[in-house]
């Protein structure tokens, strides 16, 4: 099996892992976070809220992490997934460590992890767009980015309508908007509202005293190993067409 046919094989497994519903234990922990939103501190939830905002905004203007971006070209799959492989590495280890430093600091610096941990994700992303060979200057491949995120941060139903416009990314495009209008098409209230339930629960644990750090170290590091494996996904399956 050479390089290409193994992504291929990984990819297709990954596909079928994207379509399949969550087992009992994820329905169980999304009836908990439901439970525990309506008792986190209004000023908790306008934290998170207006972050990731922020975030998205960022995003879809390429106001923030485009300007030095350029797409790799001339090399091989394998040196490609390498390169991205890295990135990833460096990645975890950065969220991870500032993960166990604010969990270390209690309530209020826990909180502050959200725009930290934000930022974090989409620099990595921006550059995993960037070493496949895609140019994130341009706005379409900015929606990308925010595709492959809600598939990486959200529930069942949110996940697989976003995996399915990452499928038929070719049909997806033609419906966007203009560069000048794409803003007003997107919903980021229901793109928010997914990230907050999905990452709820863990991050509330990091802001127990006590426990704080350990669980601010372990559940940034996983965080992004999945964001990194599923942009590395979505990215196979456009490349390679699979």
């Amino acid at each position: 099996m050479n390089y290409k046919e193994y992504a291929e094989k990984e990819c297709l497994e990954w596909q079928q892992k994207m379509l399949k519903s969550s087992g009992v234990l994820g329905r169980a922990a999304k009836n908990i976070q439901t439970k525990i939103n309506k008792k986190i501190p209004q000023q908790v939830h306008t934290i998170v809220t207006e972050s990731i905002k922020k975030m998205i905004q960022a995003v879809l203007l390429g106001s923030k992490w485009t300007s030095k971006k350029t797409p790799l070209t001339d090399v091989t799959l394998a040196e490609r997934e390498d390169r991205v492989r890295a990135r990833i590495k460096v990645y975890k280890r950065i969220a991870a460590a500032e993960g166990a430093g604010t969990g270390a600091g209690g309530f209020w610096l826990g909180i502050a992890d959200f725009p930290a941990l934000l930022s974090i994700k989409m620099k990595l992303l921006f550059d995993i767009a960037s070493l496949y060979g895609y140019d994130v200057k341009d706005y379409r491949e900015r929606l990308y980015i925010l595709h492959i995120f809600q598939v990486a941060f959200s529930s069942d139903a949110t996940r697989k309508a976003a995996f399915m416009k990452l499928k038929h990314w070719n049909e997806t495009v033609k419906d966007f908007p203009s560069e000048a209008t794409h803003l007003n098409q997107l919903d980021w209230q229901s793109l928010q509202q997914e990230y907050r339930d999905y990452i709820d629960l863990p991050k509330l644990l990091q802001m127990i005293p006590g426990i704080g750090a350990a669980v601010g170290f372990v559940v940034n590091y996983r965080f992004l190993d999945s964001l990194g494996e599923t942009a590395m996904n979505a990215y196979r399956m456009r490349l390679l067409e699979v």
